[in-house]
């Protein structure tokens, strides 16, 4: 019998916006009965499902970005529009924010009977009831893939319970819309400073795992929304980071990085599937 537990595509969004404080990231804080980083402080973010590898492969939902340009953004054969669509999903589903145009202008939703329609749209996207695609059509939208920014590619290690091969993202918050938490998944969402979530981080107040820390990093010292893009722009040969878990005798859990003393060791001889949160 294979125990080997299945490595689930996912991506994940920065969202960033411009403030008194300086750049801006929106965090979401993960219900505490979650089966996935409970508690934890996270981007907006999720798996890749079905619907989003067909629309990927079936769809022409935004002008002049396509699968062939996304796949080569990512280094793979084919597929790659299915992470910027479950970006965008994922966005829309936890923080209410949608990367999306109408008429060549952002989606603003600050109209309060348009954000009270949206807000329906939201919650029918989380269900299964209505595809991007089909909230395209209604709306006469295309989504915004051009904003979203490739930044990372990190891999869960052997051990915990659920795996993920995640992309990052960054990507502009679109004028008039205010994104917030779901209530549900997540319970608490806030606009913080890199720099602000780390030293919250430290004093124990901000909890968050090692790629949200990580992905962070390179945003400290970033003042602006256009800085951080110049950065985003500027990255090429993003490499696969896949940390590596050993566990103690007494079962405490150990996390190397690559290139760290003992990585290879613990990479080699993994913890049981499922044996660490």
């Amino acid at each position: 019998m294979n125990n080997e537990i299945e490595i689930r595509l996912a991506a994940t969004v920065m969202l960033v916006r411009d403030s008194d404080q300086g750049l801006e990231t929106f965090m979401l804080r993960r219900n505490s009965k979650s089966k996935f980083v409970p508690g934890q402080f996270v981007f907006p973010g999720g798996a890749v499902d079905v619907n989003d590898q067909l629309i990927a492969s079936t769809e022409q939902i935004s002008a002049g970005f396509d699968d062939s340009k996304a796949s080569n953004l990512l280094n793979v054969e084919s597929g790659g529009l299915a992470y910027w669509i479950a970006a965008i999903r994922e966005c829309f589903e936890e923080a209410g924010a949608l990367l999306a145009q109408i008429d060549g202008k952002d989606l603003s939703l600050s109209d309060p009977e348009t954000n009270e329609r949206f807000q329906g749209h939201r919650a029918a996207v989380y269900r299964g009831n209505l595809t991007m695609t089909e909230l395209c059509r209604q709306e006469g939208l295309q989504l915004n893939f051009d904003e979203l920014r490739y930044v990372s590619h990190w891999i869960t290690p052997a051990g915990p319970p659920r795996r993920f091969d995640t992309r990052f993202f960054i990507a502009r918050l679109p004028s008039g819309q205010r994104p917030a938490h779901d209530g549900g998944e997540t319970v608490e969402s806030c606009w913080v400073t890199p720099k602000q979530a780390m030293e919250l981080h430290q004093a124990g107040e901000f909890q968050m795992i090692m790629p949200t820390i990580a992905n962070l990093e390179p945003l400290i010292g970033i003042e602006t929304v256009e800085e951080a893009m110049s950065w985003a722009d500027g990255l090429s040969d993003i490499p696969e980071i896949l940390p590596a878990i050993s566990l103690s005798e007494s079962g405490v859990p150990s996390v190397f990085m690559p290139g760290e003393a003992g990585y290879e060791e613990a990479l080699l001889n993994p913890p049981p599937p499922g044996s660490t949160a």
